[in-house]
């Protein structure tokens, strides 16, 4: 890599370090990570960032918008609400349109930003380092604390914190397991299954249970690993980051060579960087961001506030490690507007309108029209011939429409739906029913002929549907 090639060129860092995981030793075990507890200016506006975000999760399943939930992905009963708007499975395309454009902002947003997302949005990274993690800090202490507490033998201390903080931990994973099924279900289910016995919902009770004990076990014992080995995005950092993205990076023009700081003693050929290693103390995920940009870097900025309480302690500039790019460091210059991220912008942009043009066209009442299977035509009345129909009509609205469907342009035709009576369409509700149509034969010029069925809510025509009418066939 062109970035590895400079840096050997000024310093000879760790060549191993792209050969494994921090978090895995040389037998494969892995190696438990007891980050240093972070503090600093960047920290602080973490904080800040989070309670927002966190707060905006949590109450996302009581936020209504014209009734409909602020986000519902129920995969379920295939109902999707995305800021008050309803989609059916007749919508997937919609979806699979949202769905790519998101791929698409996810692609140009890391290929400016990098992985900012991972650090300071991504849930996991909240609930870990910004709510399970200050919980341990708390109960057992900062790393070396921690570290000691491991090695320990099981006493009343050790039992109690023990005891207290996977207490808390469960009770944190139950309410975000509940949080996670409000957003599939929707809230009101959720309070169902709650306040009801298990066993008039027994698979939401279990669901529940399900979700809950998988949150416990990601952020108790799983932890980083999520980010380093499951995630995909993290995966997909490493084909997306360019030279021009912004990223936590190590200065090594400014840092090499490093050394330890001794009183009295010039630094000479020495750089800023004075071989504390608290950048990797405080690394949730283990690494030296000393040695390059890594798959593992969850872009935090943890390192970034001891380097600059480091650099104010023994008086040089902050900014040693910061939030740069390589083309800045390597050449002086921060380019954003790349012609990779002009490419991206106006696929974005293209896709975008799609999606405003679909999304503004679609129909209130969406209807699909097919003959009855197995059946092709019977003729009655001596002169006339019925065709069979199975008509689905969802309304997407918060309306009631009453209905009624007729011919188009075909007077002698005659519609009647089995049942009678004109067709009570409830808000956000699917109708199926059954339509016999009688032609007279000699209207029937040809073995199929084309109708169209209008779908009408008073004197308004909401739409219409082609089929085909099937009759004898004519010699």
């Amino acid at each position: 890599m062109d970035q590895d090639t400079n840096i050997k060129e000024l310093y000879h860092y760790d060549e191993q370090f792209r050969d494994g995981i921090a978090t895995v030793d040389k037998e494969g075990k892995r190696v438990w990570v007891y980050p240093k507890k972070p503090k600093g200016r960047l920290h602080n506006k973490r904080i800040v960032v989070s309670i927002i975000l966190l707060v905006i999760l949590f109450a996302g399943p009581f936020i209504k918008i014209g009734g409909e939930p602020f986000l519902l992905l129920n995969v379920f009963e295939r109902k999707f609400s995305i800021l008050g708007a309803v989609f059916w499975p007749q919508d997937f395309f919609i979806l699979a349109l949202i769905a790519i454009s998101f791929f698409v902002f996810i692609i140009l947003f890391t290929v400016v930003f990098g992985r900012v997302w991972c650090g300071w949005a991504c849930p996991q990274t909240l609930f870990m380092e910004m709510v399970f993690r200050k919980i341990e800090y708390l109960i057992d202490g900062d790393a070396g604390q921690q570290r000691k507490l491991a090695k320990m033998p099981w006493n009343a201390e050790k039992i109690r914190k023990r005891f207290l903080k996977h207490s808390v931990y469960a009770l944190i994973a139950i309410i975000i397991g509940h949080t996670a099924m409000a957003y599939l279900i929707g809230i009101e289910q959720v309070g169902e299954i709650v306040t009801k016995p298990p066993s008039e919902n027994l698979a939401g009770f279990l669901g529940l249970i399900a979700f809950s004990a998988v949150f416990y076990a990601v952020f108790t014992f799983l932890r980083e690993q999520a980010c380093i080995a499951i995630c995909p995005y993290g995966r997909l950092q490493g084909v997306l980051l360019v030279k021009d993205s912004m990223a936590v990076m190590y200065d090594w023009l400014r840092g090499e060579k490093r050394g330890r700081l001794k009183k009295n003693e010039p630094r000479g050929d020495k750089g800023d960087c004075i071989d504390c290693k608290l950048c990797v103390h405080v690394c949730p995920t283990g690494i030296d961001i000393r040695n390059g940009t890594q798959l593992e870097c969850v872009n935090c900025t943890a390192c970034i506030d001891a380097c600059d309480d480091v650099m104010e302690k023994i008086g040089k500039p902050k900014g040693l490690i910061r939030t740069t790019s390589y083309s800045a460091i390597a050449e002086g210059r921060q380019k954003l507007f790349t012609p990779r991220v002009a490419g991206y912008t106006g696929v974005l942009v293209v896709l975008m309108t799609l999606l405003t043009v679909f999304v503004s066209g679609r129909a209130d009442v969406e209807a699909t029209v097919l003959r009855m299977p197995g059946m092709i035509y019977q003729k009655v009345d001596e002169n006339k011939i019925q065709n069979i129909y199975n008509i689905q009509l969802l309304n997407k609205t918060g309306d009631r429409f009453e209905l009624e469907v007729t011919i188009k342009d075909m007077p002698t035709a005659t519609i009647e739906r089995v049942g009678g009576g004109v067709i009570l369409l409830d808000s956000k509700s699917k109708f199926d029913g059954v339509f016999i149509i009688k032609i007279p034969e000699e209207e029937l010029k040809e073995r199929k002929t084309r109708i169209v069925l209008e779908l009408r809510s008073g004197d308004e025509v909401i739409d219409e549907l082609k089929t085909n009418f099937l009759g004898p066939i004519k010699f």
